[in-house]
């Protein structure tokens, strides 16, 4: 079991704002994940990676997926309080989920 988080990285932000973002998908994903999941995924350690991803349109049709394989998911839309203009798309976050099901659709991912 493990969560992923996915981070575009054609948009600009700091360490610290990256961090934030990629907070709120861990969080948004894993109050969407079924209970059983959520149960399961801490009983084996809450296993986080954190991905990068190309464009904003790689984002969407991996989040499309996502949805198609029925994974739990969180797309995260800046506020636009700080660094980024409001509304921009910053990450996904995907699971938790088994990690056979999350690899099959990340593992072309890179490490952020």
């Amino acid at each position: 079991m493990k969560q992923v988080i996915v981070v575009r990285k054609d948009i600009k932000m700091s360490k610290g704002k990256t961090a934030a973002q990629v907070a709120h998908a861990s969080l948004g994903s894993y109050k969407n994940a079924d209970s059983k999941k959520v149960e399961k995924w801490e009983n084996t350690g809450y296993a986080k990676v954190v991905l990068k991803i190309d464009t904003l349109d790689d984002l969407i049709e991996l989040k499309n997926q996502v949805i198609i394989n029925k994974v739990p998911y969180f797309l995260v839309t800046d506020a636009g309080r700080t660094q980024l203009p409001t509304s921009t798309i910053t990450c996904l976050g995907i699971g938790p989920d088994e990690d056979e099901i999350i690899d099959k659709l990340t593992n072309d991912l890179k490490l952020l």
